[in-house]
């Protein structure tokens, strides 16, 4: 995977570079919620209560979903390992939920159930194994924060003193399970999250630094309104990342779908160059600084200068994408498909 991306980019039906190879998964569901643990472990999970695993590469996988909930949409997941994974279905009151196995989905535990008929999740992140955060959509004019430091086996609600105002039509995009994540850096000293969103008359970025106390929250470039925003951010370190989405709606057209920063999010600026058309999902590519995978509907990108240029090698629809430490880069999305980067 490194040398390939290494050596740049093809063009999309060029015979050498990036492709996606699907895999079989015996499903029609859209999965937007996707976490990889390496080359061999994946999780998808998506509409109709779907949750899928694999263990072998994409070979087979296993439909491992918690029983009764095909009436559920799961649009977020974060796995740990081959057994341990925690998932978030969406929705209006009790259908937002967040489930737990440590079993590899054998068995779950409902960890969460939203009494409230104001709040809306939409995406979970976390830190490490045990602290995480939930969104739901604005609450009383705050998007509200839902903490777990046992790993997603409880969850509470933060105060919401350090969480600026929502403006009054903004929310949270639940399109990629990337509406919320926190840095890609491992150890005990990552606290740094974000919030991406749209809706509104800006497109805007929230970012906190103590694991969701506090937050702070800047305007982008990108265009917003009720089928535009930011849809997902994805950050390098604490300071280095980009902001990716568009408007999903096709008869509007997209223009300048992402927008870079390197101080945290306080400021954003266009690059020379963004993919063609609304993107969904985008993720960095570790050991790679420069390296950015950038997924949507209408395509997939590639960028090698940290988002400054992109290059799209792929003209399939999917909603989602993300890379193990290994560097291992799927990417899922509808009717069921699940894809990972080789060469071509």
């Amino acid at each position: 995977m490194i040398a390939l991306l290494m050596a740049g980019a093809a063009p999309a039906g060029a015979s050498v570079g990036p492709a996606w190879q699907l895999t079989p998964t015996g499903s029609e569901a859209r999965l937007r919620g996707l976490s990889v643990v390496d080359g061999k472990t994946v999780w998808a999970s998506g509409s109709l209560g779907t949750v899928l695993r694999t263990t072998d590469g994409g070979r087979t996988w296993a439909s491992v979903g918690p029983p009764g909930t095909e009436a559920l949409q799961f649009r977020d997941i974060e796995a740990f390992d081959a057994n341990t994974a925690v998932i978030l279905s969406i929705g209006n009151g009790e259908d937002s939920r967040i489930y737990r196995t440590s079993d590899g989905g054998k068995t779950w535990t409902e960890s969460f159930r939203n009494l409230d008929a104001k709040a809306f999740y939409d995406c979970i992140a976390f830190f490490d194994r045990r602290t995480g955060l939930a969104l739901s959509d604005p609450v009383d004019g705050k998007f509200r924060i839902l903490s777990t430091s046992d790993g997603g086996r409880s969850w509470n609600v933060l105060p919401g003193d350090g969480m600026p105002a929502a403006q009054p039509a903004e929310f949270a995009f639940a399109a990629s399970g990337q509406c919320l994540v926190t840095a890609r850096t491992k150890g005990a000293g990552n606290k740094d999250a974000w919030i991406a969103t749209g809706g509104d008359a800006k497109a805007r970025v929230f970012h906190s630094k103590d694991r969701g106390r506090t937050w702070t929250v800047s305007d982008t470039p990108l265009r917003s309104g009720p089928s535009a925003g930011v849809f997902s951010v994805a950050f390098r370190d604490s300071r280095t990342g980009i902001a990716i989405g568009g408007d999903f709606d096709p008869a509007n057209e997209t223009k300048d779908a992402v927008a870079r920063t390197g101080d945290g999010g306080a400021t954003w600026r266009k690059p020379p160059q963004a993919p063609k058309g609304y993107r969904s999902g985008a993720t960095y590519v570790p050991y790679l600084p420069f390296a950015i995978v950038a997924v949507g509907p209408t395509g997939s990108d590639l960028s090698i200068d940290g988002g400054n240029h992109w290059h799209q090698f792929d003209s399939g629809s999917f909603d989602t994408v993300d890379c193990g430490w290994d560097a291992s880069c799927w990417a899922a999305g509808e009717q069921g498909r699940i894809a990972k980067l080789r060469q071509r």
